[in-house]
């Protein structure tokens, strides 16, 4: 026999009272889950429990299953103070950000993509988030992707086998009105086997500008995403399609004389989210 629906206002309240209780007992499970994690991978150690594609996928699959009266902005959140406190919780970490720009836009994205539980640091350079985060155990750093030219030519603090690289682009949902959502880039040390590939980044530097980079790069999926003087160079961060290969950017950046090319990261390409309520 079918259980009748709750009709009166105590009956749904005892629901609510009932889903709440259901919610944190999950909670609890997936922290008993992850204490197993910690006991089997032995990852109790700073910056060994990043898995930013794995992040990105949880986040689109929520997108696309996500109805209902319940903002997507405030599910988004959830979900990701949830990954980011349990993967505090397997590595202790902090998060350095770079408010040259402005505080507030920085600490909400802060914020929103990692919670209160995760320590926040400020800087007033991104180069200062790159060297603080070089110096780490392992901790995140994140910075605008709209960095002025008075920015310096930060990307070639990338450079290295050692150095930090870029792991992730935020909000990796895009919609408009997004709660946090000043692009940035969020940067760790190297990833061996957790890195996403949708997006890849390069360091160059070239002789001289050139109109036909634009044009060469997009034939390849590629675009310039900044660039500034760096000495007698011009120096570049090039965005591209993880599927393109190093060799046509090579090749479409040679017309303007190539000096250096150098990978310093990659990111999971953004959701574009379209409400169909």
């Amino acid at each position: 026999m079918t259980q009748a629906a709750p009709t009166t206002l105590a009956d749904l309240r005892s629901e609510i009272d009932r889903i709440d209780a259901a919610m944190h007992g999950l909670l609890m499970e997936r922290s008993q889950i992850i204490e197993t994690l910690i006991a089997i991978k032995k990852t109790q150690v700073s910056g060994s429990a990043f898995r930013p594609g794995r992040e990105a996928d949880m986040m689109k699959r929520l997108a696309l299953r996500h109805q209902g009266l319940l903002p997507l902005d405030t599910v988004e959140s959830i979900w990701r103070i949830i990954i980011a406190t349990f993967t505090f919780v397997q590595a202790n970490y902090s998060v350095h950000a770079d408010i040259s720009g402005g505080d507030a836009a920085m600490r909400d994205s802060a914020r929103f993509h990692f919670g209160f539980t995760v320590p926040f640091v400020t800087h007033e350079d991104a180069r200062a988030v790159i060297a603080a985060v070089a110096d780490s155990a392992g901790d995140l750093g994140i910075f605008r992707m709209d960095l002025g030219a008075s920015a310096g030519v930060w990307w070639r603090d990338l450079i290295g086998p050692a150095q930090p690289k870029i792991i992730a682009r935020l909000p990796f949902i895009e919609r408009p009105d997004h709660p946090a959502g000043t692009p940035v880039y969020c940067i760790a040390k190297p990833l061996t086997d957790a890195a996403v590939r949708e997006i890849v980044l390069y360091a160059a530097r070239v002789e001289r500008w050139s109109e036909q980079l634009r044009h060469g790069l997009a034939q390849h999926l590629a675009e310039v995403s900044a660039s500034a003087a760096d000495g007698s160079h011009l120096a570049l961060l090039v965005a591209a399609s993880g599927e393109t290969p190093v060799d046509a950017i090579r090749s479409a950046l040679e017309p303007a004389g190539l000096k250096e090319l150098t990978e310093i990261g990659s990111h999971a390409a953004r959701f574009a989210f379209k409400s169909v309520r």
